[in-house]
């Protein structure tokens, strides 16, 4: 298949998510498909391998979508060539105690990539934009000054919350770490498949929880706020993408393209010349292993 047009997917200020895909096969059969995840994977591994040599850039993957949307399988299908030294997966749930003691962003200080090393977050700092956004009630856990009723939190807010995310993102690339961001779209008719499919598979059974019902009604809701939050927080240093994800198998492939064809952009990215010390002995260095036979 043709490499993939990153800009086909890359968000802008107006984005709306009616406007964007939900399901895409670039006319490939499943088995098609997977042969052509396998490619670009290997490549990306092997560039990543490359990144964890130069060590001066940091690679930070956000992935955010509705429940079902492929999240899990996702990070282990498109990174499954990596070496596993070189990159680090964390999963942001409901905060504990002590997150909510500090700061919102403080957890998510924590857990970024060090140079030379991909970080995936499964859910991300932008929860505390969409989850909070849906259902106020949870910032009265962060005991923030000034604010004592869900009334106190208005619009004001949340636009004040999105500078500081983008100051946080912008913070992150003057220093050296590359953001890509994944919205993964998927339609409601899809996930309410794929809820139906859990609860049809035993193995599956875990999976599910009656909240993933309640948390569909509120379906319109999320909608808006991702395109809020998604209009409001994409920027050349820190771009959204939005991701068709009703076929899972198309949609590893457009991301991990992603990742590798704007990855392959920066020249900069290259393995480490020796020394010419070591590159004049390299001869002598031979001499002394063979010599040990």
């Amino acid at each position: 298949m043709d490499k993939i047009k990153v800009d086909r997917y890359r968000t802008n200020k107006n984005f709306k998510i009616d406007d964007s895909e939900t399901f895409e096969d670039f006319g490939m059969s499943d088995k098609e498909l997977k042969k052509e995840l396998s490619k670009i994977r290997r490549e990306l591994g092997e560039f990543q391998d490359t990144i964890y040599a130069h060590g001066k850039y940091s690679i930070l993957v956000c992935l955010q979508g509705m429940d079902t949307a492929g999240k899990d399988s996702l990070i282990r299908e498109v990174f499954k060539d990596f070496n596993v030294s070189g990159v680090e997966v964390h999963s942001f749930k409901v905060p504990t105690e002590l997150e909510l003691s500090h700061n919102y962003l403080w957890r998510h200080y924590l857990v970024l990539p060090a140079k030379g090393k991909f970080g995936v977050f499964n859910r991300t700092h932008y929860e505390n934009v969409l989850v909070t956004r849906v259902h106020p009630e949870y910032i009265l856990n962060e005991h923030i000054p000034g604010i004592h009723t869900v009334d106190d939190i208005d619009q004001e807010f949340w636009d004040k919350r999105f500078k500081q995310i983008n100051d946080f993102e912008r913070h992150l690339a003057e220093n050296g770490t590359l953001i890509f961001k994944f919205f993964l779209n998927l339609s409601k008719e899809e996930q309410r498949q794929r809820l139906l499919r859990r609860l049809a598979l035993k193995d599956k059974h875990w999976k599910f929880s009656p909240g993933d019902l309640k948390e569909r009604k509120l379906w319109n809701l999320y909608q808006d706020c991702y395109e809020e939050a998604i209009s409001k927080t994409t920027h050349e240093h820190a771009p959204w993408f939005a991701v068709p994800a009703d076929n899972k198998k198309a949609t590893r492939i457009i991301v991990a393209s992603i990742l590798l064809e704007s990855l392959k952009k920066y020249k900069d990215i290259k393995e480490p010349m020796l020394s010419e010390k070591i590159i004049a002995n390299l001869d002598s260095y031979e001499e002394q292993l063979q010599s040990e036979r």
